[in-house]
Order: C-alpha cells, then structure tokens, then sequence
C-alpha cells in the first residue's frame, strides 16, 4: 500500500492493503467472511478457524504500510528514512498481494464467493474511492479535484487491483505455466506506456506475478521459510538490503518499487522495464521470505488485530494526508534522527488504533456490507451449509 506523488501532482499510493482475504482488501485466512463471522457469531469448523501467523503478518504489514506512508514526506531530509523507505517497499505490497493470491486459491465463479467479493472489495472501492477525492478537496483546498471510479487515488487501487486478480484465479489455475506467464505479462506492461491510468492497469499487471505465485503456493512453503535457519539468515539479509539501498538512494527512482509506471515514464529506456520487473521480483521474494521468517507463528497481543487490517489500511490514509495537507511534518520538532523515529511510532500507534474491534464495528456497514437485498438466493447454499456441518456433528457424536 504505496503512496507517493507523481511528479504531476497527482498523488496516488499504494496500499496494499491489501483483506478479509476473500471479502476485504487484504488477505485474511482461510476466508475473511467466515472469520469475521466467527469473531461476533457462532463457532465454525475446526478448519475454519483464522491462523495466527497469517493475521500476525497482516498485522506487522499493515503496520509498514502506515509507516512507509509516513516516511514519504522526510525521505528528502535523509538519506537513511530514503533507503528504510525503499527496502519497505520493496516487500511490504508483495507480500500482501503474495498473501491475497494464497488465500484466494479456492475462488470460483460460486454465486456465493462472487457475492463476497462484490461485497468485500467492489463496495469499499466505490467508497473509498469517492470519498478520499471528497476528502481532497475539503483538506487540500482544491475543490477541483476529480472523482473518477476509474482512476484509482491513493490507496484504492488495491481493491481494484485484487477485484481483478480475483476474477481471473479460474485462468492462471487453468493454465500449464502460470508464473512464467504472469512475469511475462508484467514485463510486456513495463515497455507499454500506452497502457494509461484507466484502473491502474499497469499496477494491476506488474505485480500480478506476485498474485499468482500466492495461488501456486502450499502451506507447507510457509512452513520451509520459518524454520530457525531462515530466521538467522534474514538478519545480514536485510542487513545487506538497508546498506545497497543507502548506497543507491541518490540515484535510483523509487517509481520503480510502485510498479504504476513503464520505462519510458520513468525516462529509462525501454528494456529496462523487463530487467527491473525480473530484479525487483526475485529481490522481493527475497525480503518476503525473510519478512515472512521474522513473523511469529503463536498467538500474540496484536494477532486479534490482523482481522483489521482493512480498517487500518482505507483509513490510515485520512490520518496521513491530514498530516501532509496541515504542514504537521515540516515542524522542526521531526527534524533528524529523533523527528524520524517519532513520526514512525506515532504512525505504528495510529494504524494499530485502527485496527481495533470498536473501529471494525463503526465502519463494517461499509467494509463488509449486508447486501443480500442485492442478490438472488442462492438454491445450492442450504446444501453446502449441510456438508460443511456434517464432520462437525459427526465429531460431536463421536465425543459424547
């Protein structure tokens, strides 16, 4: 969930925010919906239940979201917040949209997960992609402003972006060879700038490999990364990530990392584009894996909070650009090292608020909004809801 301003002003960020994994940006497991339900109603089947590593990486990634955006304004004053920033972003979408792909491998063309995604990522886009353009214009005094469901701003283009993944999961499950071809994708759209902003396409296809290697992956993949050998090794990996990004801060231009633009808009020549998606893919999975090795696997204090992270991310950005648009991070009081460190634990504070149950219940009429009034009844329910209760009954027989 990037953000950083295009050098035309028109200021569009990343999010990534990703989910109530099928129903809410961000990838939520095994299925947001349910988990949700579970949390406030009655209990589900055992397999069911939400794991704890998957909300804990939600929750740590929703948190360099936030941080990441509040880096954005200081990132001129210091060379170190430039390469903390670039080393971020280099993971913190990836792994959600890695996160998001794994969790939506069990997605069909169903009238029920169809109505779930309408009502968990189509109708938060619509109004948040409304409202911060509103929110513009009332903030940053420019009533100018255009509302466009077809050019996503700032963090929206992250539902945008996992409504069309989503759609397309029965494809890249169809095909023989789906990575290769999805990094071919990403690198034909790298050399396309006639692609435009409609949608954000070149977002959409540039880190669509990232999607599509969640859906290829097992459990058993998470498992290999979190062994104690890969924790150790993450250390001077990310070591080593922080000081080449310090070194190669002055020079190289962060539009790489948010994938929105092609070569030619970065002012690259053209076969740069395939050779950056290709470096930056493997340098991704890279911190990814090490990312995801530092996670903890337990519950902890913050393992409720991944069930938020939607929350967190749609409105961390009002926060954020309330900052940005008040001149809040050009008091001299976040001048050098100390104005850095306070800025990223107000932003850590501010989108861990966000993320809480009561925030989660002010605005559910929103992120996960009751529109069976919109939706055909679904025959084939009752009879699903049958044999997903059939081995718990069939449990409890055998207990009692």
């Amino acid at each position: 969930m990037t953000t950083s301003p295009r050098p035309n002003g028109n200021q569009r960020g990343t999010p990534p925010p990703p989910d109530r994994s099928p129903a809410s940006g961000v990838p939520s497991p095994p299925s947001a919906p349910d988990a949700e339900r579970t949390a406030r109603g009655p209990a589900v089947p055992a397999g069911k239940r939400r794991d704890a590593f998957f909300d804990n990486a939600k929750y740590l990634a929703i948190v360099l979201v936030a941080v990441g955006h509040a880096w954005e304004p200081l990132r001129s004053d210091s060379r170190s917040v430039d390469a903390a920033y670039m080393v971020v972003y280099a993971f913190h979408m990836p792994a959600f949209i890695l996160i998001s792909g794994f969790f939506s491998r069990s997605f069909d063309m169903r009238p029920d997960r169809l109505q779930r995604l309408v009502t968990g990522v189509a109708v938060p886009y619509i109004v948040f992609e409304t409202a911060y353009p509103l929110f513009k214009r009332y903030m940053d005094n420019d009533p100018e402003h255009e509302i466009s469901l077809l050019d996503p701003w700032y963090l929206t283009w992250f539902l945008c972006a996992l409504f069309i993944w989503r759609l397309t999961t029965p494809i890249w499950k169809a095909v023989r060879y789906p990575l290769p071809l999805a990094l071919l994708i990403a690198a034909l759209a790298s050399v396309s700038p006639g692609i435009g902003d409609d949608l954000d396409l070149q977002r959409v296809l540039q880190f669509l490999p990232f999607f599509v290697l969640g859906l290829c992956l097992k459990p058993e993949h998470f498992h290999m990364v979190r062994r104690r050998s890969v924790r150790i090794a993450a250390v001077p990996v990310f070591a080593a990530a922080l000081a080449f990004a310090w070194w190669v801060a002055p020079v190289l231009n962060a539009g790489w990392f948010y994938h929105r633009d092609s070569a030619q808009e970065l002012g690259a020549p053209w076969w740069a584009g395939p050779v950056m998606v290709l470096a930056l893919f493997g340098c991704s999975l890279v911190l990814t894996a090490c990312f995801f090795a530092w996670v903890p696997g337990r519950r902890t204090w913050f393992t409720a909070l991944g069930a938020g992270t939607l929350c967190g991310y749609l409105l961390h950005g009002f926060v954020v650009k309330t900052a940005d648009y008040r001149g809040w991070f050009e008091l001299s009081v976040l001048d050098g090292p100390f104005g850095a460190v306070l800025v990223t634990v107000l932003a850590a504070a501010m989108v861990t608020l966000l993320c809480t149950a009561p925030v989660r219940r002010v605005f559910r009429p929103v992120m996960e909004p009751a529109m069976d009034w919109a939706f055909k009844r679904d025959r084939a329910e009752p009879a699903r809801e049958r044999a997903q209760d059939a081995p718990r009954e069939a449990r409890e027989k055998v207990s009692a």
